[in-house]
């Protein structure tokens, strides 16, 4: 089955809040016929708008090709958090790969951050960034984890924009029983990820990036030139940048066999008073929680509570993704039972054998960054800055991430499905006892 085509309708955005709520953009034409160009880009989501804007703001004369519409996949639909850090914290990765290049991890972080929000500032104002995650811990225990954290940031990072929360603070956060405390990073933020990309691809033509919409990729010839086949055209290109993420398929083995498409939902609410979103969260915060099938959730800025929560592992959404959200929604907020939901919609992002960013060079000059496991936002933004810079000749931070272990699903693409299926079982059953 076509992930592309198997849950959504070639050429149309799903329907979720973020699409009721942005203005698209005129659709772009499909490729056609025999094209050149110095770099041409795979993939219409933050990684390939990013590497595409960048190059062309160096000069180079770039093509992009979306199989959709930019913003189509991922990249429009996630929960809109900026994170700072890695998938991994900081404590795993000096296990991983030394503590050097753990700090060179954690400074990419945090330009990471930086650079989405001043695009987001530059580009899409209205993508409406706002400061301040909160990380909530669902079990007592892990409470005390989340403070000697914070605390080894600001004693071996020198970041001090995390600060411990105890479970009274929690509460006056986030009004859920649930949760027993944690912290708040003030470094990340939140904003509207479609409007966001829009706002990429507005800077992208604008800077005479070539997009090119419902031009899927079919085949992918590596040389020097490489060539790029579509259905309808042939693009020869001096380089290749591969911004795919969930959705190499068959196109790049090696992407596929490190990483795996899962999917995850998010729902709407009813429009709130300002009296009923008080009695739910305080302040215009995200909020992330400790489970390993995580809920994540934010206000809109119209007074809706956009809860994500709920994860599948095959090409199919749910029948009712609205009810398999609701679940942890009301287990979490217990005073929202019954409250209608007005949009429901599901999308399919990228895991990692190690749930951290898979950056690959597949041959001189064709390069690939995917995989960040539900923390792409600001990492695919990143990617695709490191991508321009390695194309320019400058790689050494392209490097720093591509060094960082990148294993296979075990089995390879052909057994990743069941192994990993039966593993997200596995910790699904363990958030639950």
């Amino acid at each position: 089955m076509d992930l592309l085509t198997a849950n959504d309708r070639p050429g149309t955005y799903p329907a979720s809040w973020y699409a009721q709520t942005a203005t698209p953009l005129p659709p772009f034409p499909a490729a056609e016929g025999a094209l050149s160009c110095d770099v041409c880009v795979v993939g219409g989501g933050f990684t390939g708008l990013s590497t595409a804007l960048h190059l062309a703001e160096r000069g180079y004369d770039v093509v992009l090709l979306e199989a959709q519409r930019v913003g189509f996949g991922a990249s429009g639909r996630n929960g809109g958090q900026v994170g700072t850090g890695q998938r991994l914290d900081q404590g795993a990765l000096e296990g991983m790969v030394g503590k050097g290049p753990a700090r060179a991890l954690w400074d990419l972080s945090l330009e990471s951050v930086a650079l989405s929000r001043a695009l987001a500032e530059k580009h899409a104002p209205e993508a409406g960034y706002a400061p301040g995650i909160i990380h909530a811990a669902h079990r007592a225990r892990y409470v005390a984890e989340f403070h000697a954290y914070a605390e080894k940031l600001a004693r071996d990072y020198d970041y001090h924009q995390i600060r411990p929360l105890d479970r009274a603070q929690m509460q006056g956060l986030v009004a859920s029983p649930v949760y027993h405390g944690g912290d708040i990073d003030m470094g990340g933020g939140h904003l509207h990820p479609l409007r966001y990309a829009l706002g990429l691809a507005r800077a992208c033509a604008a800077a005479g990036v070539r997009i090119h919409e419902g031009s899927r990729v079919t085949a992918l010839t590596k040389g020097d030139p490489a060539r790029v086949t579509t259905d309808k055209a042939t693009i020869t290109a001096r380089y290749v940048a591969l911004g795919l993420n969930g959705y190499a398929g068959r196109l790049e083995p090696e992407i596929s066999a490190r990483v795996m498409p899962i999917n995850n939902f998010i729902a709407a609410t009813r429009l709130m008073t300002d009296a009923e979103r008080a009695a739910v969260m305080s302040a215009d915060h995200a909020v992330a929680d400790s489970k390993f099938v995580i809920n994540y959730f934010r206000f809109s800025d119209d007074n809706r509570l956009l809860f994500g929560g709920g994860e599948s592992y095959g090409y199919r959404f749910p029948a009712d993704i609205a009810a398999k959200v609701r679940k942890p929604m009301e287990e979490i907020f217990p005073q929202l039972k019954g409250i209608e939901i007005t949009h429901a919609w599901g999308g399919t992002l990228g895991i990692a054998f190690n749930r951290m960013p898979s950056f690959a060079r597949l041959s001189g000059n064709v390069l690939s960054a995917a995989g960040f496991s539900g923390h792409g936002v600001a990492m695919a933004t990143l990617a695709g800055k490191l991508m321009a810079e390695a194309l320019a000749g400058q790689a050494e931070r392209f490097d720093v991430m591509a060094a960082v272990p990148s294993p296979q699903f075990p089995g390879g693409a052909s057994l990743r499905w069941p192994l990993m299926v039966a593993a997200m079982l596995w910790f699904s059953l363990r958030d639950k006892i």
